[in-house]
């Protein structure tokens, strides 16, 4: 990549943002340029009522091979640590705090802040040439902030095991898992994101934004609390106009015709 290359290339079409990771010679790595650079994009995103989904895709060979080891043996200091991995955890949090879906597209290997990255991804779509790994004890560095998001993934054994012996997972034992969602060949990558992200785009787009909000938030409260929340979500839900145009294109047999609010 040369220097003028951004570190992130945005296309949106249609409602659908791209976020590509363009640092293929470095397969992608997460160093502080790109965590900016894919925070600013996110930031610059959000606001954009007509959004439906974004996909994160990545450039190369692999989708993200975690942070940048030359970067951080190159700044060895503790609160530079701190704050890199503060970034990191940012971003992920962006992610999961985003208005609309997030999906990834994984075309290769994602590993340690890699394979984070998939895991805070709202669906993920992989090719069956993918891989998944959380390797970083193989350093001498347990991988505690992508645990953070592994671990809401995978079950608490699986996971631990991952983090344990930094042992690759394939595109389908990653699928059995519940790391991602969907695998497909890697000649059909594309056709099968593009698939999944016509789904979500034929839904309401208040029921799909509604629906992300609520998800996230209800999966940290007590069953009591959640129940709560989400009567109270699907209260507020069915006064959109959305709401009665669905079911009276469903009472008519018709389709419906979205309003988006």
């Amino acid at each position: 990549m040369s220097m003028q290359e951004p570190p992130i290339i945005s296309q949106l079409w249609q409602g659908v943002l791209t976020l590509t990771l363009n640092r293929p010679g470095q397969f992608n790595a997460l160093s502080e340029e790109v965590l900016t650079a894919l925070q600013q994009a996110l930031e610059s995103a959000a606001a954009d009522e007509s959004l439906r989904c974004v996909v994160l895709a990545a450039e190369g060979r692999a989708f993200c091979a975690g942070h940048d080891l030359k970067q951080m043996q190159a700044n060895r200091d503790h609160g530079y640590y701190l704050r890199l991995f503060q970034q990191c955890g940012g971003v992920m949090q962006t992610i999961v705090g985003f208005p609309v879906p997030v999906i990834a597209k994984v075309q290769g290997i994602a590993t340690a802040a890699g394979c984070q990255l998939v895991a805070s991804c709202d669906l993920a779509v992989a090719a069956d040439t993918a891989r998944f790994a959380v390797s970083g004890i193989n350093v001498g560095l347990f991988c505690s902030t992508p645990a953070v998001a592994l671990s809401r993934n995978v079950g608490a054994k699986k996971a631990f095991e991952m983090l344990l012996t930094g042992d690759f997972i394939s595109a389908e034992q990653a699928a059995e898992q519940g790391l991602i969602n969907r695998v497909a060949p890697e000649q059909e990558l594309d056709a099968a994101v593009d698939a999944l992200v016509g789904s979500i785009c034929e839904k309401s787009p208040v029921a799909v934004r509604t629906g992300k909000a609520m998800f996230h938030r209800q999966r940290g409260m007590a069953l009591p609390d959640a129940y709560d929340f989400a009567a109270a979500t699907m209260a507020d839900n069915m006064m959109a106009e959305d709401v009665h145009e669905g079911i009276d294109a469903f009472m008519n047999k018709r389709r419906p015709v979205w309003k988006g609010r």
